[in-house]
C-alpha cells in the first residue's frame, strides 16, 4: 500500500444513521486508519443517508462525479423480529458490487447484519467495539484496492 504516492485521493463515505451510534464507530475508526496509512484525513466525504438501501444509489451517484477513488458504506442491518434483514442486507450488498462494476468505482462494504442483535446494552458494546475494527478493515481495503488499480493502470499505460 503506498498512499504516500497519491495521499489526496479522495475517498467517499455512505454512513446509514440507522443505529448511528455503532455504524459512526465505524466511519471515525476508518478516518483515523486512513490517516495512520498517510491519507489524509480531509479528503474523506462522510455522506448521510437514511438507511442501508440507499447507499447503492447514492454510491452510484458519488462514483458517476469521478471525484472518488473508492467509496465505503456503512450500515448495520439488524433482526428487528421479521425475516426481510436478510433480503435487506443482500440486497445492499449486491447493488453495492453491481454499482462499482458498472462505474469502475471500487465500492466497498461495511455493511453487517448480525446473526443475533439485541438493544442491550452488551450487544450494542459488543457492536461499537467491532465496527471499530471494520473501519481499520475497511481503511486498509480502501488504500489496497487503490494501490492495485494504479499499479495496473501504470501497466496498461
Amino acid at each position: 500500500m503506498n498512499i504516500s504516492a497519491n495521499p489526496s485521493t479522495k475517498i467517499a463515505v455512505i454512513r446509514a444513521r440507522w443505529h448511528a451510534g455503532i455504524v459512526d464507530r465505524c466511519v471515525d475508526s476508518f478516518v483515523s486508519e486512513w490517516a495512520a496509512l498517510g491519507g489524509r484525513a480531509d479528503d474523506v466525504e462522510i455522506v448521510d443517508v437514511p438507511g442501508a438501501l440507499e447507499i447503492p444509489l447514492h454510491a452510484q451517484t458519488l462514483a458517476r462525479t469521478g471525484r472518488y477513488a473508492a467509496i465505503l458504506g456503512v450500515a448495520l442491518v439488524v433482526d428487528g423480529g421479521i425475516y426481510r434483514h436478510d433480503f435487506v442486507a443482500g440486497s445492499v450488498v449486491d447493488a453495492i458490487v453491481r454499482v462499482g462494476l458498472d462505474t469502475d468505482v471500487p465500492v466497498l462494504s461495511a455493511v453487517l447484519t448480525p446473526h443475533n442483535f439485541q438493544e442491550s446494552e452488551a450487544h450494542t458494546a459488543f457492536f461499537r467495539d467491532h465496527f471499530v475494527i471494520k473501519g481499520k478493515e475497511a481503511a486498509h481495503a480502501a488504500a489496497q484496492i487503490i494501490d492495485a488499480r494504479a499499479k495496473a493502470a501504470l501497466v496498461n499505460a
